[in-house]
């Protein structure tokens, strides 16, 4: 399960994106973040199983500005 720093992150994915994540699929997400924000967006639809050049640039660059709102880089 994500920590409490991912919490916000995970719940807005589901809620507003519907990238809902299990525990395991989170943990790649966050495994990802150390190597910038579009690594950890196709963590995202690799952990739903979905491969990210068939997702639409819209769809996208939403969830990478998810990721960039709740998981700020260094």
């Amino acid at each position: 399960m994500a920590d409490a720093d991912h919490e916000a992150l995970f719940a807005e994915l589901c809620v507003k994106l519907g990238f809902c994540l299990h525990p395991k699929g989170q943990a790649r997400v966050i495994a990802a973040l150390p190597n910038g924000y579009d690594a950890a967006m196709r963590a995202v639809f690799a952990a739903e199983g979905t491969d990210p050049g068939s997702i639409p640039g819209d769809l996208k660059r939403a969830v990478r500005d998810c990721i960039k709102a709740h998981a700020p880089l260094p």
